[in-house]
C-alpha cells in the first residue's frame, strides 16, 4: 500500500506555499505527478490518495483528479491495483460528488479508521458493498446469507463491485481495499479485518 499525500504534491508542483486546488491546470498537474509516483514506484495493491492538506477543491481539480485517476484505473486496459481517498472533508464533498455522478464513478474514502462509499451506485450494490465493509472478508454466499438475497445475485453485485474497483477480490472471498484481511471467511459475520 503506498500513500500520497496531495497537498505535498501540490506544494511540489505549483508552489510551497499553496493548499488550494482551484484550476484545472493545477489539477491536471497535480494528477499527472500521481500518476508518475505511481509509475515510479511499481503498481501497489492500494494507493491511497490523501486530501487532509487540501484546504479548497473546485469542481475542475475534482474533475482533474479524482474523476480522472479513477477513470484511468477503471477502464478495461487501467493499471492494476485499487485507489482509495482520505482526508475529504466537508468542503471537498460537493465537487467530488458532483464529478462522480457526472462520470458514474464512486470511491472508497477512509475517515477515522471506517470506510465509506461515495458516488454514483444502486441500492443494491451499496447494500452488498456494506455487507463486505462491515462483516468481511466475505464470500458470496455469506453475503447472500447477510442480505437474504439468493447466491447468484450476490455473486453478480459483487462481481460489479470489483469490475469497479469497489471492493478487491481474491479467489473467491471480497473485501473492501485498504482492509488488511486476517483470514477469510465463508460465513456470516465471521470474518474479521482492520485497516
Amino acid at each position: 500500500m503506498i500513500h500520497i499525500d496531495v497537498g505535498t504534491v501540490l506544494r511540489g508542483t505549483v508552489c510551497d506555499l499553496y493548499s488550494n486546488l482551484v484550476t484545472r491546470p493545477t489539477g491536471a498537474a497535480v494528477r499527472t505527478a500521481i500518476e508518475r509516483q505511481v509509475t515510479e514506484i511499481g503498481a501497489p495493491v492500494v494507493t491511497t490518495i490523501d486530501f487532509s492538506q487540501v484546504n479548497l477543491l473546485d469542481f475542475s481539480c475534482a474533475d482533474e483528479i479524482v474523476a480522472k485517476l479513477l477513470l484511468r484505473y477503471t477502464s478495461d486496459d487501467g493499471p492494476p491495483g485499487y485507489l482509495t481517498f482520505r482526508g475529504i472533508h466537508e468542503g471537498h464533498i460537493d465537487p467530488i460528488e458532483t464529478v462522480l455522478e457526472r462520470h458514474a464513478l464512486a470511491l472508497v474514502s477512509w475517515h477515522e479508521g471506517e470506510a465509506e462509499l461515495f458516488g454514483y451506485v444502486d441500492d443494491d450494490e451499496r447494500d452488498h458493498w456494506l455487507a463486505v465493509r462491515d462483516n468481511g472478508p466475505l464470500a458470496a454466499a455469506a453475503v447472500a446469507t447477510l442480505l437474504d438475497v439468493p447466491v447468484a445475485f450476490a455473486e453478480t453485485q459483487l462481481e460489479r463491485l470489483a469490475r469497479r474497483r469497489l471492493i478487491m477480490r481474491h479467489e473467491q472471498v471480497y473485501a473492501v481495499p485498504g482492509v488488511v484481511p486476517h483470514g477469510p471467511s465463508t460465513a456470516a459475520g465471521t470474518g474479521t479485518g482492520m485497516q
